[in-house]
């Protein structure tokens, strides 16, 4: 009887394990760790200001210090092995270097505080969502991480004799000055590092604030700082080469490469923990968020936590079918596109004021950061309205905050901080999509009030349309020099300013909706009838740019007129009038076979944004609806793979992740702003997205694919038989059954 008992329990605790990581377990944290993705394998969870981050870019496999890595654009490359700590505040997926500071290194022996030689080469790597871990050769350690919305608990196993924790404020990813570090204790240290500039642009600057504890209380402790030459003093030790250890003190030491080290005597397998606390307020509200989301270092405890934040995630959206493979890049890509924005608030609600040091305050809600919205308004916010409406809400209500704050809405926003990054308006098709797919809980007048604003103010006073002069009297924004982006810019600008029509409309501005909608059209200005028949740079005095070059732009080289890509990949940069294109390009047969000739002849980019629409434009033309389908499942297949380099280039903050889960599911917004989506062959065989009822009308929005076959033979929307290739967001959103029917072509 006490066997079949014992049975029962260990069957029931099996179930117990596989039911907490019904989707979770699809993840793999590695995808996109190479190949650009830019991703990283680090402790997170869903929207988490703290991401614990392995740190190897510092060097590479052969153990040699390599100085260019450190300009690279991300913490952790799967194809080195030399790490040099954990660090806590990090991005994920983007193109420019920024935060990757505040670390955290074991080691044994001897104090070694630069980072080139205390680093180790790592082995036995194993990552799950809220997890991480690996070996450090050197040490023989075995270093795991998890994290909390605003800490990250580590966990090293050391070996016999001297062990060391190091924090290191000296290192990061790029041009960070400054930093302070005190120990509080035995087990206690407190600080601050500023975190540079995105990419490099000297705009973004901010302190980060942190307290670190640790589980067991060290037997000596101090401060590391690298003097400058020919600099001697008395209190510090001179046993590390450039860099000086000092033992004692009662007040902080500031400089820049700074840090502590903590040491401890431990047995064979010993484990010591340190919690780190994060905030950009202040190290007070530091030492709050340690002490709130503690969990007196119980690693299993904090770990499990962090899997069931993700499970809940992940789970608003269940497929059925498919290979294990294709459920695990799905499910990634859910992942990553969880991770940005990201909260900036600390648990008492205080977060640092937009493009000022002021301290605001949310209340019932989270203040969100990290707006690469030239990326992210193509898809990710609109499948954050359809799967996650309460956390889209918030994070518009955080972008009208930051034009209240700080005057302007956000470009390219980085810890309350404008980068001036990218092209365009962006946000202007995030916050109008939003409010026209039903969330409307924001203050939509100062939305409306900030659009104007930055649409109509002159240049010389506007920080975001730097060439609004010109484009309001010409609707068109000339080219000027060499390599100029003014293409890429005016296409940008006609997508916000037909957004900013429609919510005119919306809001029964009829004056406005009738000028923005006619600015909107601007884009004919660049259509070269006569010669290249596709868009062309032109000059202030309206002819074309003489020495162009379609194919200009390839790899990433510079270009004339446009920005990261060619005349190719912007040559459909026109989602908000589709039909207007078509009939540039003379009719629906020399559209589609233009259109055509870009997936026929490598001139599709995948790896970037500007095009990333065009496969589902062929649902525009009647009778080649087919291409779309086949097109996309070639995409996905040739560029998504379950590996570390799975993802074709920058994630850029989830926009490649969410273009793949809409993919995979067989639907795609093609304008943000615009409430249809268009409709693909599913990867899978069942999709059922869970609606919040809070605010959808539906339960579950069910997609079924029935037959093997990749090409569409019928579509029906609750049971109707329907001879559209789109499907209406207040369908879908009303909680409606979609069955696609397929075949083989």
């Amino acid at each position: 009887m006490n066997r079949i008992i014992s049975l029962a329990v260990v069957l029931l605790v099996i179930c117990q394990i596989d039911l907490a990581q019904e989707y979770t377990k699809y993840v793999n944290p590695f995808i996109g760790t190479t190949n650009f993705g830019t991703t990283n394998p680090g402790a997170i969870v869903p929207q988490g200001m703290v991401s614990v981050v392995p740190f190897n870019v510092a060097g590479s496999s052969t153990n040699k210090w390599d100085k260019d890595a450190q300009w690279w654009s991300t913490p952790y490359s799967w194809d080195n092995q030399f790490l040099t700590g954990f660090s806590h505040v990090n991005l994920s997926g983007v193109g420019c270097p920024d935060l990757g500071v505040i670390m955290v290194m074991p080691t044994t022996g001897e104090i070694k505080p630069r980072y080139k030689d205390f680093g180790s080469m790592m082995s036995q790597q194993e990552a799950e969502l809220g997890y991480y871990s690996c070996m450090l050769d050197k040490y023989q350690i075995k270093a795991e991480v998890t994290a909390t919305p605003r800490t990250g608990l580590s966990q090293f196993t050391f070996p016999e004799g001297q062990s060391n924790i190091l924090i290191d404020l000296g290192n990061g990813l790029t041009n960070e000055q400054g930093a302070s570090i005190r120990i509080v204790s035995e087990n206690e240290v407190e600080g601050f590092r500023m975190t540079g500039d995105f990419c490099y642009h000297g705009q973004s600057e901010r302190p980060v604030y942190f307290v670190a504890r640790f589980s067991k209380s060290a037997k000596e402790y101090g401060v590391f700082k690298k003097m400058p030459e020919m600099q001697a003093e008395a209190s510090w030790s001179a046993s590390a080469n450039e860099f000086k250890l000092y033992q004692s003190f009662q007040h902080p030491v500031a400089g820049d490469s700074i840090g502590a080290y903590f040491s401890f005597d431990t047995e064979e397998d010993e484990r010591v923990q340190v919690q780190l606390g994060v905030s950009y307020v202040s190290i007070d509200n530091a030492r709050q968020n340690l002490e709130f989301e503690s969990t007196d270092f119980n690693f299993q405890a904090t770990r499990e936590n962090a899997q069931k934040d993700w499970e809940s995630t992940l789970s608003k959206v269940k497929v059925e079918g498919g290979t294990k493979d294709q459920l695990t890049i799905f499910y990634t890509a859910l992942y990553h596109m969880n991770i940005h924005p990201n909260i900036i608030n600390d648990v008492n609600g205080q977060y640092p004021l937009m493009e000022n040091y002021g301290t605001g305050l949310v209340e019932g809600r989270d203040r969100y950061t990290v707006f690469s919205l030239w990326d992210t308004y193509r898809n990710l916010h609109p499948l954050m309205s359809l799967l996650y409406p309460e956390k889209q809400l918030d994070m518009v209500r955080s972008m009208v905050d930051m034009y209240k704050e700080g005057g302007w809405l956000p470009k390219w926003e980085l810890n309350s901080s404008e980068t001036y990054t990218m092209n365009g308006d962006p946000s202007f098709p995030v916050i109008v999509d939003t409010y026209r797919r039903g969330l409307r809980d924001f203050d939509v007048e100062a939305a409306y009030e900030a659009m104007l604003k930055s649409a109509t103010t002159k240049e010389v006073d506007n920080k975001i349309r730097t060439v609004n002069d010109f484009y309001l009297a010409n609707a068109y924004v000339p080219f000027m020099a060499d390599y100029d982006n003014s293409v890429s810019i005016a296409l940008e600008l006609y997508l916000a300013d037909w957004n900013l029509a429609q919510f005119a409309k919306d809001l029964g501005h009829e004056g406005d909706y009738n000028r923005f909608m006619k600015q909107s059209k601007g884009y004919v200005n660049y259509f070269d009838k006569k010669e290249f028949k596709m868009l062309r740079p032109k000059n202030p005095d309206g002819t074309f740019l003489a020495s162009f070059d379609p194919l200009q732009g390839e790899n990433f080289e510079p270009v004339h007129g446009f920005h990261e890509g060619t005349a190719w990949q912007y040559a459909f940069g026109v989602p908000h009038d589709i039909k207007g294109i078509i009939k540039l390009y003379g009719g629906s047969k020399k559209f589609t076979n233009k259109l055509q000739r870009v997936f026929d002849d490598g001139l599709f980019d995948m790896a970037n944004e500007p095009d990333m629409h065009y496969p589902f434009l062929f649902n525009n033309i009647k009778g080649e609806e087919w291409r779309s389908q086949k097109e996309t499942r070639r995409l996905i297949d040739t560029y998504f793979l379950n590996t570390p380099g799975g993802i074709p280039g920058n994630d850029d903050c989830g926009t490649m992740s969410a273009w793949l889960v809409y993919a995979m599911m067989g639907i795609y917004p093609v304008c943000p702003g615009d409430m249809d989506f268009a409709i693909t062959t599913p990867v899978f065989d069942k999709v059922s997205i869970e609606l919040n009822q809070r605010y959808y009308k539906g339960e579950s929005f069910e997609i079924i694919k029935e037959g093997k076959g990749n090409i569409i033979n019928q579509i029906k929307v609750d049971g109707q038989t329907s001879k559209s290739y789109f499907i209406n967001n207040k369908t879908i959103i009303s909680g409606s059954k979609l069955v696609i029917s397929t075949k083989e072509k």
